[in-house]
């Protein structure tokens, strides 16, 4: 398994990572995802660390805590070989007015609680999981120097967050001394390159690091949708759809058909290439992949020990490209001195 450097740390993760939002199963948005119990996440916990895997991505919000409980039930006695990377500052208790943001109160209760549920004394990696525009950005960054020095937490990144809002935080980290954020888990995929725009070329001059999720495109990639192929029954689309990033049919059709023709070529299924061309864009430290099941991961797992081509990179890229807003397509019109990021 490859490793890379998280942004400008000097810490190492590998280049896949396994989420855990399958874990749980609580509540409609999780139960689609899927309900992987403790016996079952043991068996894919071990199935990642033998890969190399060690990186495993929670959130408190996922199945209401059971996703974090469940991670720290099947690392037990192995926790000095994984990394734990989790997230918090969306509502969390709906009894509690403070239960929710990225203010001073709310963070080290959530951190406190992920650390219990995690049966874990630290978190390798803590991420906000969505810009706090209610809170100051000093006294977030202040409470996450101080959980950094208090040993609770190691490195920190955000999610969810737009240019100026990962921007800002990064001036007021410096102006502080603060740590700054090295990792910007990011919805990134061949049918969702918005991250292209801004937030790829900021990760680059500031030196943070993509942490990819929904890698194929909430559940669009898997190769199991086609033109003129109705919606497979057990998709989680029937539940999710409407809630993840939407997608126009033809779109989504033109790219499926370029991955099917490299598949052809390669030999490889179409979530492997979709994952592989990730894994080769610029500021990618990690690409989250979930699995239900043992073979579902094993799948994902192939996408790594190969490349795809410069040529066909070049044919997925034409094939996914989508003409980007304002002022975006204005700068791509000036490529001299605006380049793709490199």
């Amino acid at each position: 398994m490859e490793y890379r450097h998280l942004g400008a740390s000097g810490f190492k993760v590998p280049v896949l990572s396994f989420g855990t939002g399958t874990f749980g199963g609580k509540g409609e948005l999780f139960q689609a995802w899927g309900e992987t119990d403790v016996a079952e996440a043991r068996k894919l916990v071990d199935i990642c660390l033998d890969a190399g895997v060690t990186m495993f991505d929670s959130a408190d919000i996922y199945s209401s805590g059971a996703s974090e409980s469940i991670l720290g039930e099947a690392l037990k006695g192995r926790r000095d070989n994984a990394i734990i990377s989790t997230k918090a500052t969306f509502r969390f208790d709906e009894s509690d007015p403070n239960g929710v943001g990225s203010s001073r109160f709310h963070l080290i209760k959530a951190v406190d609680a992920a650390l219990k549920r995690l049966q874990t004394d630290y978190i390798d990696l803590f991420q906000l999981h969505g810009f706090d525009a209610k809170t100051p950005v000093e006294e977030t960054l202040s409470t996450l120097n101080d959980l950094v020095r208090a040993g609770k937490i190691r490195y920190t990144g955000v999610s969810n967050f737009s240019g100026w809002h990962l921007q800002k935080s990064l001036d007021v980290a410096d102006r502080y001394g603060y740590p700054r954020y090295v990792a910007n888990q990011t919805y990134y995929s061949l049918i969702g390159r918005d991250y292209e725009w801004e937030l790829m070329p900021l990760g680059i001059d500031q030196g943070v690091g993509a942490v990819v999720w929904s890698p194929l495109g909430w559940g669009r990639l898997t190769g199991k949708i086609r033109r003129g192929t109705p919606l497979p029954a057990l998709s989680r689309l029937h539940k999710t759809a409407d809630i993840g990033p939407p997608v126009p049919d033809e779109y989504l059709y033109r790219v499926v058909d370029a991955l099917d023709a490299i598949a052809e070529e390669t030999g490889k299924t179409v979530p492997q290439i979709a994952l592989n061309w990730l894994l080769q864009r610029p500021t990618v430290s990690t690409v989250l992949v979930g699995a239900r099941n043992e073979e579902q991961l094993r799948q994902n797992l192939g996408a790594v020990g190969w490349n795809l081509t410069q040529e066909q990179i070049a044919k997925l890229d034409a094939a996914s490209k989508v003409r980007p807003v304002y002022p975006y397509w204005h700068q791509e019109g000036f490529a001299e001195r605006n380049p793709f990021p490199v």
